[in-house]
């Protein structure tokens, strides 16, 4: 299933991409900055979501799982009779001291995500993956993010209001979250799940590669 975006295309980005991900907000951050785009909602596969691969580190992981998320969207593509275009695929996860913080199980999972960050500088990685044919360009940006003390109370309420669930490190930038936040070094557009500078230059590097 693809629904279309309506934005126009900038001169210099001359194609359509897909953007092989069900989150709102990679679609809405590629609307901001004019890219024309399909979403391709990618069958999941069967098994535990985004493992993590024993003593992989954070950056490999990130980076891993936004290719092997571009790589079951090809595959997946192959199989439609979908036209072929490029492919934008990325993964954001949330680590503390070389820790990943992934999505919450349950609420459990989330207070004590919630527990650890709190008052503390924590990172947020984003990897960004574009492919067309044989070509495939990949690209990281890692932001810092410091949260407030918080207090049982706040924890508790964001909890309840199920934000966070379905989101690395158990919160979301954009949503009520925001008032934890005392200061940001980084990318706003990564921590929200797409950083737009990295994916604009991945896009403008595929377009010379087209052209030429």
């Amino acid at each position: 299933m693809v629904y279309s975006s309506p934005s126009p295309l900038p001169s210099s980005l001359i194609m359509h991409i897909y953007l092989a991900s069900a989150s709102p907000r990679r679609h809405e951050l590629l609307n901001q900055i004019h890219v024309s785009h399909d979403v391709l909602n990618v069958p999941a596969p069967e098994g535990e979501d985004e493992p993590i691969l024993p003593g992989e580190d954070p950056l490999d992981y990130v980076i891993r799982t936004a290719k092997d998320k571009n790589i079951l969207a090809q595959a997946y593509l192959k199989q439609t009779e979908l036209p072929i275009h490029p492919i934008l695929t990325a993964d954001t996860t949330v680590v503390y001291q070389q820790t990943i913080l992934g999505k919450p199980i349950h609420e459990q999972d989330a207070k004590e995500t919630l527990q650890l960050l709190s008052g503390k500088w924590h990172d947020v990685r984003t990897a960004v993956v574009l492919s067309y044919q044989d070509i495939l360009l990949e690209s990281i940006c890692t932001s810092q993010v410091l949260f407030k003390p918080l207090s049982e109370q706040e924890i508790q309420d964001y909890i309840d209001s199920k934000e966070g669930f379905g989101k690395a490190g158990s919160y979301a930038v954009q949503g009520r979250a925001a008032t934890f936040i005392k200061e940001i070094k980084g990318s706003y557009s990564g921590i929200m799940g797409l950083p737009l500078y990295e994916t604009h230059q991945l896009l403008m590097e595929l377009s010379s590669f087209i052209k030429t």
